[in-house]
């Protein structure tokens, strides 16, 4: 997908450079399609998952309203990269096909779900090494990298969820 996407963008910055009335015309095929290709990825992968996981499964995803990345610190060449997936559009295909096939899919809040232990339950923001992509408890010394920490106290929500709590959240 990333490389999928790069491609789209170098060729758009060329068009975008040239200015020309072909190359605007371009433009708007090309957007058209990349569009349509990503909108492909999304159908596939959330059939995909409700597939493999099966009929009463809850689905648990991050609330990223209002997340932002943006990483000005970034180079100019990778800066769109976080940005640009449609995240919106698969959870809402993901939802509508979870439904076809008896199972749920809920939004938690994301805040914390990355400087949360999972062992010890202390919330800390300077555990969390962002460039190494690790996480180190200084409390219990759990270390785990950063982002099977923030996949397990997702599945600790749900787990909230259905025991009852209909906002779980840190």
């Amino acid at each position: 997908v990333m490389r999928k996407r790069a491609k789209y963008q170098k060729l758009r910055a060329k068009l975008q450079a040239k200015g020309t009335k072909s190359a605007k015309r371009r433009l708007k095929k090309l957007s058209g399609r990349e569009n349509r290709w990503i909108t492909d990825v999304n159908h596939r992968l959330s059939k995909t998952l409700v597939q493999k996981f099966g009929s009463n499964t809850l689905f648990v995803l991050e609330d990223l309203t209002g997340v932002s990345f943006e990483r000005t610190d970034l180079p100019k060449a990778l800066r769109n990269q976080n940005k640009s997936w449609a995240f919106y559009q698969l959870a809402q295909f993901l939802t509508y096909k979870a439904h076809l096939n008896n199972s749920e899919v809920i939004e938690v809040s994301a805040q914390y779900t990355s400087q949360r232990c999972p062992k010890c339950g202390t919330i800390k923001k300077s555990h969390r090494n962002h460039d190494l992509h690790e996480y180190h408890c200084s409390n219990c010394g759990y270390r785990s990298n950063d982002d099977r920490l923030g996949a397990m106290n997702i599945q600790l929500l749900g787990t909230q969820y259905i025991s009852g709590q209909e906002q779980p959240k840190f």
